[in-house]
């Protein structure tokens, strides 16, 4: 019995070992992109930047998630500013030098985005706030009676 364990896992192996290189993955190609836009996503959760180009191809992008915050810190202004310096050096490193914000959301990472991005060394020429804001959109809740 223990010898037929051992083949279907060792098949299964190989089998895995296929796919591994079957899939392809595309290398990034070295660019120089001197200006782009920062666009900041800050919710009540979460802090999110990234950086395109002006065509709007993404060069770069971190969150507070992704630069290592978890729960309720995720939501502060040092996170974001934390996440907006790690999205900057990378566009920094492709030759971007100056830099447009659009900024969107209610959150607390939205001003200090915009400082990790300037203190990462980018010139900011153009700060936009595209925030969506409804003309009395959709119909409220009911009142609460107590």
């Amino acid at each position: 019995m223990a010898k037929q364990d051992t083949q279907k896992g060792a098949a299964k192996g190989a089998a895995a070992g296929k796919k591994q290189s079957a899939t392809k993955t595309r290398k990034k190609t070295m660019r120089n992109v001197p200006t782009g836009v920062a666009h900041v996503t800050a919710t009540f959760n979460n802090t999110i930047v990234a950086i395109t180009d002006l065509t709007g191809n993404v060069i770069s992008w971190a969150s507070a998630g992704k630069v290592g915050f978890a729960g309720s810190r995720k939501s502060s202004a040092f996170a974001a500013t934390v996440a907006a310096q790690d999205a900057a050096k990378v566009a920094m490193s492709l030759g971007m030098k100056e830099i447009e914000v659009n900024l969107s959301g209610p959150g607390a990472g939205r001003e200090s985005a915009v400082r990790g991005l300037q203190s990462a060394g980018l010139l900011i020429t153009v700060i936009r706030d595209k925030t969506p804001v409804p003309h009395n959109g959709c119909r409220a809740r009911k009142r609460r009676r107590v």
